[in-house]
């Protein structure tokens, strides 16, 4: 392991800022040895980072990963004004640092909104929306706050199937694939790395598959989601197309 992964390695341990997609232990599950991560310190303090996938001179996004990118280590107590010209600093120091490549591809997390210093070095970028409810404190207020077809869906759903979790990545991969299938798609990830992932995400307790089943037994709607110490993501999903109108989807 080089030093930088090393010292990565660490941050990542101890840091709950960083987000999953991030972590050294979710890049060796999608990548295996085909990633990197520059480290920038002034003197023995690491101001920031920059964690990155790279193969065939190319840096991208992998599969089933969300975000990668630059997470920053922020003093305490710093005004905005000095904050701003702290981010400047060090991302330009990390863009100065990155290897040579032939494109340049990734997804930055929803966090990250300074792209200044990439705009002056002449990258290109578009903007994407998420959806991110925020405080989960009070989730008859959340539930109310959903439109009124998908409060109906639910409602419908819970009369019909039953909500269960399960550790079979198997079953969850075959109804993945459902949904590939029904639009005419190539699945884009095998069954082989699917389990590398999930044995990554079971080992760090973050990840949970849940299912919705008849009285038959049919399967008619799947979810994976990991979480990180901020926040709960939804990864993949999947449904048979022949039990769509269940509602089970919007259900779990």
């Amino acid at each position: 392991m080089s030093e930088n992964k090393q010292i990565y390695h660490e941050i990542c341990v101890s840091e709950g800022s960083i987000p999953i997609f991030a972590k050294d232990w979710w890049l060796n599950a999608v990548v295996g040895d085909n990633w990197d991560v520059i480290v920038n310190k002034r003197g023995e303090d690491i101001r920031g980072t920059f964690a990155y996938a790279k193969k065939n001179n190319r840096i991208y996004t992998p599969k089933l990963t969300q975000n990668l990118g630059i997470w920053i280590n922020y003093p305490s107590d710093q005004k905005y004004t000095n904050r701003l010209a702290y981010e400047k600093e060090v991302i330009s120091e990390l863009i100065r640092d990155l290897p040579d490549f032939s494109s340049f591809a990734l997804n930055f997390h929803h966090s990250f909104t300074n792209w200044l210093p990439f705009y002056w070095d002449k990258f290109q970028q578009t903007t994407y929306y998420t959806y991110i409810i925020e405080d989960l404190s009070d989730l008859d207020l959340i539930f109310n706050s959903f439109r009124s077809n998908i409060r109906r869906e639910i409602r419908k759903a819970q009369k019909r199937v039953e909500v269960f979790t399960s550790e079979d990545i198997e079953l969850f991969y075959k109804i993945n694939q459902l949904t590939f299938k029904r639009q005419d798609l190539e699945i884009r990830y095998s069954l082989d790395y699917l389990k590398r992932l999930d044995n990554a995400c079971k080992a760090n307790d973050c990840r949970r598959i849940i299912f919705a089943r008849d009285d038959n037994g049919r399967i008619h709607s799947a979810i994976y989601l990991v979480w990180d110490n901020n926040s709960a993501y939804y990864l993949m999903g999947g449904n048979d197309p022949e039990l769509r109108t269940s509602g089970a989807t919007s259900l779990i």
